[in-house]
């Protein structure tokens, strides 16, 4: 019996083996120990052109190689804007009489100066021609414009578009109250041509002051009874 006893008491000396259960508190302790951390799982990224896999190991072991920076297109400068091309002179140089000089422009009075008829001439336009047919004939009339003829140089006509030509104008009388009159030395403020041939007329003027001004009509906007 003594015998049994010291065999028991020995067994609990050297240990407990590998089967035998171990006691309540260490299997309570192990179960709410916390667990290793686990291995983070492989993750895959897509960077710089490259498949990479993992704590930054590449795939096949090739080091990531930078995309390349796209090059920039060269900047095209805008062609610079054309130069406007010159502005054409609208008069006919070639018909104003030579040697003309300036007139002084004060006023007299009696409608002698380009300051003082210039107003006039601008506002009755469409009377500076007109067109009758008489006598089996067009009369191209210009008699607005001789009738104001103290304040100008010089008129040129062009009918039909043809070459435009100088029409010389009578004296002004300054010995008169009315120095624009038109006396019967002056001859007539006509053209006679043949009937229905005047289609269109451009008239242009040349101030006393060398100021200039033209205009162009067509038949029906001139054509008087």
């Amino acid at each position: 019996m003594l015998d049994f006893f010291f065999a028991i008491l020995a067994a609990g000396v050297h240990g407990v083996g590998e089967d035998t259960p171990r006691p309540m508190e260490t299997a309570v302790a192990e179960a709410v120990a916390p667990a290793a951390p686990a291995e983070p799982p492989a993750s895959v990224s897509v960077g710089q052109g490259s498949v990479v896999i993992g704590q930054g190991a590449l795939l096949e072991g090739v080091p990531a190689t930078p995309a390349p920076a796209a090059t920039p297109a060269p900047a095209v400068a805008a062609p610079a804007p054309a130069a406007p091309p010159p502005a054409q002179n609208p008069f006919n140089m070639a018909v104003v009489p030579a040697g003309l000089v300036a007139e002084p422009q004060t006023p007299s009075g009696k409608f002698t100066t380009a300051t003082e008829i210039k107003p006039i001439l601008n506002a009755t336009k469409g009377n500076w021609v007109a067109v009758r047919q008489y006598d089996g004939k067009d009369l191209l009339y210009i008699t607005h414009l001789w009738s104001w003829r103290c304040g100008l140089a010089a008129v040129a006509i062009s009918v039909n578009g043809e070459a435009m030509q100088n029409w010389p104008l009578p004296p002004c009388h300054l010995e008169y109250a009315t120095p624009n009159a038109i006396l019967e030395e002056d001859g007539l403020p006509y053209l006679s041509l043949r009937e229905g041939a005047v289609e269109s007329i451009t008239i242009q003027i040349v101030y006393d002051d060398l100021s200039m001004d033209v205009a162009s009509f067509d038949r029906g906007a001139v054509l008087i009874p």
